[in-house]
């Protein structure tokens, strides 16, 4: 074992799921159309199951990005700062970036390869620059660029990667990689110092952990209503005005989100007691608001 299952599972339902509600509060509020516009195939709680959904595969990357960078860590390599600006103060921004003391791994990891044409050509002119500018930050060091796609069921844009790869090879006289799944890891043919038993492990706690997820994302504020009030009560003023007013939200998303109204009178009492003016405004607006929902 390397890391324990519960840290590896709370920190994987943090990267998801924090702050959730009040992401799906701000989509609401910045782009309501989204959600209740005529011109859409689907009803309000269809659309926002598919927000939530959609949020979480995006959160699931950055989530494994963290996660690896924990297990790297732990089995002894030495994390270099992934964030640096080059000397046009450019910044770069690199998923995974340790030395074994001799070699500087750099790793651009992404949870699958399925880019369309434009945006694997994009890709690879960042990936490349990202090299080049390692290569002025660590003059003296032995620098391994590697492309790294987690799940290995899709190879959509392989041969394109392998092509520009060799090139880059070739005219910068460095070692790099294209890795799929398990393929980066030592005993699969990858980087020798890379440990297998951390591939091994994450299958493993990814299959316990997904056991535990529901089948369907709780869209229902008030299931929790004093844990979603902790996490909402101090969203920017304009996010509950924009969504109070409009009446389509009121009427077509509350609803589904508020069935109770539980968690909305956590939030009048608590604007209640806020001596802003602006916070009495929302605490008279929501109080009409509850008002319909007693109709």
């Amino acid at each position: 074992m390397i890391l324990e299952y519960e840290y590896f599972k709370n920190l994987l339902n943090q990267k998801l799921f924090e702050d959730s509600y009040s992401d799906l509060l701000r989509k609401i509020a910045e782009n309501p159309d989204r959600y209740i516009g005529i011109f859409r195939p689907t009803k309000p709680k269809t659309k926002l199951i598919q927000n939530i959904t959609q949020s979480h595969e995006i959160r699931f990357g950055d989530a494994l990005e963290y996660l690896f960078e924990k297990y790297f860590q732990t089995v002894g390599f030495t994390l270099l700062p992934k964030r640096f600006r080059n000397s046009q103060d450019k910044e770069y921004n690199i998923d995974q970036l340790f030395s074994d003391g001799n070699t500087i791994f750099m790793i651009e990891q992404k949870v699958r390869d399925d880019h369309d044409s434009t945006k694997k050509v994009g890709q690879f002119n960042n990936f490349e620059s990202k090299y080049f500018e390692l290569t002025q930050l660590y003059p003296t060091h032995k620098i391994v660029p590697i492309m790294w796609f987690i799940d290995d069921s899709l190879r959509k844009n392989r041969k394109y990667y392998l092509s520009e790869l060799e090139k880059m090879a070739n005219d910068y006289d460095c070692e790099n990689y294209l890795f799929y799944g398990e393929e980066i890891f030592g005993e699969k043919g990858g980087i020798t110092t890379f440990d297998f038993s951390i591939w091994q492990e994450v299958l493993q706690y990814l299959e316990i952990w997904k056991n535990t997820l529901p089948d369907m994302p709780e869209i229902n504020f008030d299931h929790k209503a004093n844990e979603v009030f902790e996490e909402i009560k101090n969203l920017p003023p304009i996010v509950f005005r924009k969504i109070f007013g409009n009446e389509e939200v009121v009427q077509q998303i509350f609803p589904i989100i508020f069935p109770t109204g539980e968690t909305l009178n956590l939030l009048q009492n608590y604007f209640q007691s806020k001596a802003d003016k602006i916070y009495n405004t929302l605490a008279m607006t929501l109080q009409d608001v509850l008002a319909l929902g007693n109709q």
